[in-house]
């Protein structure tokens, strides 16, 4: 008879603003998924975060998230603080012994994120979703651009052991999820703050992951990109 892993993951996403329907749409996705670990881990539970939402996020559809997942923890603020900031609200509510961080519409595959979280329980540490060529030919030009261009980045001048910092799939053990709970950058390069300071401690294993069919990515607006350089230059200069 095989032995019952003694393993607990929590899966831990950020919610802004979402679509109608939402509710639903993550009990369905979150319960798919469960089904798919079972013979990995029994324990697997949701934290979902509201990161100061203003529309979609009335009691009923909090009622509605309840009902369909009794266990499920909301943790929510009313002021938008970004994706950073939102799920180290989450990683700092989960007691598990495992942590999976991706975004609210699950945009990877099923696949991917066993595959994530089986390499945690393997190599333990920090597990980095590493996306494929495929998924340059999925998303806007500028997204495109932006990306590859800090890869390059990564690889021939920060030199991290992961070269893929945005992919919004990873997971870690409670050595990594200390390291989490340090970074400081409130939005979009929490990611690359988090590899950074993961890659002196702790092992950090690249995970090929592939995203689903039909996602649809956000836009990203100038302001934040210049918020986000500057941050990228207080890597580079105090963090390195």
């Amino acid at each position: 008879m095989k032995s019952e892993l003694p393993f607990s993951l929590n899966i831990i996403v950020p919610c802004y603003n979402p679509q109608v329907g939402w509710e639903s749409a993550i009990s369905e996705k979150f319960l798919a998924f469960a089904k798919k670990m079972t013979d990995l881990t029994p324990k697997i539970g949701l934290i979902v975060v509201n990161d100061g939402s203003s529309k979609n996020v009335s009691d009923e559809n909090f009622q509605t998230l309840k009902k369909n997942l009794p266990d499920v923890l909301v943790v929510s603020y009313p002021e938008n603080r970004g994706k950073g900031y939102a799920l180290r609200q989450g990683v700092e509510a989960s007691t598990a012994d495992f942590h999976l961080v991706t975004d609210a519409d699950f945009p990877y595959t099923f696949e991917s994120m066993r595959r994530v979280a089986e390499t945690l329980f393997q190599e333990k540490g920090v597990v980095a979703g590493n996306r494929d060529t495929e998924y340059y030919e999925k998303v806007p030009v500028a997204r495109k651009l932006l990306s590859q261009s800090l890869r390059w980045m990564l690889r021939n001048v920060i030199r991290l052991p992961v070269t893929d910092s945005q992919c919004g799939l990873k997971a870690f053990d409670n050595a990594g999820r200390k390291i989490f709970l340090a970074t400081s950058i409130d939005r979009f390069l929490f990611d690359l703050e988090f590899l950074m300071l993961a890659g002196r401690k702790i092992k950090v294993t690249p995970c090929p992951v592939e995203l689903r069919e039909g996602v649809v990515f956000s836009s990203v607006g100038w302001k934040i990109l210049t918020t986000e350089g500057l941050n990228f230059l207080k890597l580079l200069i105090f963090e390195r």
